[in-house]
């Protein structure tokens, strides 16, 4: 049984989500949060939250819950989401439990689980909690055993700290400037102390923490970051920087060529990461041939898994060397969590060492055209709007082409385009991702597949398709 009062599935791709009240309550996330502690016999949980509005109410619904399962909670407070994962394996946790809706709109909000470990729990166990929650199979200690309440608001300096500490000195700044938008949200309290403390010039933007998200959506998409680079040129900087809402993810802006292609990240880092020890890549269903490329040029092998998975390369592969997909990047050395901050300081520690811009550090990974964009699409149409534009996949594959079904539907053609259709597990919309070598035949056929999605919103008696997203040439 995976669903909830109303067939509402709980977990989708990244822990849960939802709007507030709606899909998400304090009620809920009491219950819920009792459930994953029984669920793991958790003695020790470590709980923080993002920078949302909502977040301070939802975290005292999980800590209520939590205490009167029994286990003892230490709360870091206002932290960003790897800071979380961090303090869960630090503080000697058998759970931690972050509130956060990550890039969705101020509305929404919701929770990740971590292992003691500091990495998100899996599937299964996503399973296994949902059947224990809709069985009302959540235990509630006695007076005289629920859990005690300590907080640790001192983790921040500890990870930095030791985060500076695995990264080594980066030598002197050089000059090296850097802009680090991070979106009003919880990676403002960190992402600049660090960068700053690595040498680079930072000139931070939207860093206040709000949860309205008043300087920018959350999301670090091309079309959100792009209208911000003329500050970027004015400042003269050698890279822009952007976080997502709880700092878990980054994109990575050229002052001078605009957005760089998460690809183009994901390549530079694992040809980092490659030097120093040979072994597997793991990376998300929609990435592309430039990582294929570095990968396989550099001697490592490469294995593809779903979004919102790719932590579990770290358990699957023995000789794993780091696992990414769009914005999000591990190393297993430092930690089996997804950790934005982190990303940023060693992309800036390699500007500094090599005292090269982000441009001059990506002159050798390949560039192709790429499609990143969303449609729109109720709930209730999800289905047939996926069923739909699968079938014009396949129309336009020949029979060399190579099917991926890990998360939706993928096709790689002949030629080493691709196109990949999957429903978001986040968000009301349908994901279109693909690649071509050309950007005159990519965008043609991301134009048909979001013109057939169209049809089928205007034949339910829908108006204007809402896209989101771009092709980048």
């Amino acid at each position: 049984m995976r669903r909830l009062v109303g067939s509402k599935k709980l977990f989708g791709t990244a822990g849960v989500r939802g709007r507030y009240l709606k899909e998400v309550s304090p009620e809920v996330f009491l219950y819920l949060s009792a459930t994953i502690a029984t669920y793991f016999r958790a003695r020790r949980s470590v709980v923080g939250g993002d920078g949302r509005l909502t977040t301070p109410v939802l975290k005292s619904s999980v800590i209520t819950g939590l205490l009167a399962s029994g286990s003892e909670v230490v709360d870091v407070g206002l932290v960003p989401l790897p800071v979380l994962a961090w303090s869960t394996r630090f503080l000697k946790g058998d759970l931690g439990i972050y509130v956060t809706a990550s890039h969705n709109p101020p509305q929404d909000n919701g929770l990740k689980a971590f292992y003691g470990n500091g990495m998100e729990i899996l599937e299964e166990d996503e399973l296994r909690i949902e059947e224990l929650y809709a069985g009302r199979g959540w235990v509630f200690a006695d007076w005289d055993a629920t859990g005690s309440y300590a907080s640790a608001t001192h983790v921040v300096s500890e990870y930095v700290a030791e985060l500076l500490g695995r990264l080594g000195p980066a030598g002197k700044g050089g000059g090296m400037r850097i802009l680090i938008d991070t979106a009003n949200g919880a990676a403002s309290l960190v992402t600049p102390r660090v960068l700053t403390e690595l040498g680079a010039q930072v000139i931070t933007l939207n860093s206040n923490v709000d949860g309205r998200f008043p300087g920018r959506h959350p999301e670090p998409r091309p079309d959100i970051l792009e209208p911000l680079l003329p500050i970027a040129r004015e400042l003269r900087v050698d890279a822009f920087l952007a976080h997502d809402g709880d700092g878990d993810r980054l994109a990575v802006l050229s002052p001078v060529k605009g957005f760089i292609k998460q690809d183009r990240i994901i390549a530079l880092l694992a040809k980092e990461m490659l030097s120093v020890r040979r072994g597997t890549v793991v990376v998300s269903i929609d990435v592309g041939n430039a990582v294929r490329d570095v990968v396989e040029g550099a001697g490592g092998k490469l294995a593809i898994t779903k979004l919102g998975a790719t932590h579990t390369g770290v358990l699957k592969y023995p000789d794993v060397v780091m696992t990414a997909e769009p914005w999000k990047f591990i190393d297993p050395g430092w930690g089996p969590w997804v950790d934005g901050v982190y990303q940023a300081a060693l992309l800036t520690k390699l500007m500094i060492e090599r005292k090269s811009s982000i441009d001059e550090l990506l002159k050798e990974i390949p560039d192709y055209p790429q499609a990143r964009v969303s449609v729109e699409v109720p709930k209730e149409l999800k289905e047939e709007v996926y069923e739909c534009l699968t079938t014009k996949l396949l129309e336009w594959r020949t029979p060399d082409s190579e099917i991926l079904t890990v998360d939706g539907l993928r096709v790689n053609y002949v030629d080493r385009s691709w196109l990949l259709v999957r429903k978001s597990g986040t968000e009301p919309k349908i994901r279109i991702y693909g690649e071509s070598l050309t950007y005159d035949d990519l965008k043609s056929k991301v134009s048909t597949l979001i013109s057939e999605a169209g049809k089928i919103l205007k034949k339910h008696g829908l108006g204007e398709v809402r896209v989101d997203g771009k092709i980048i040439p």
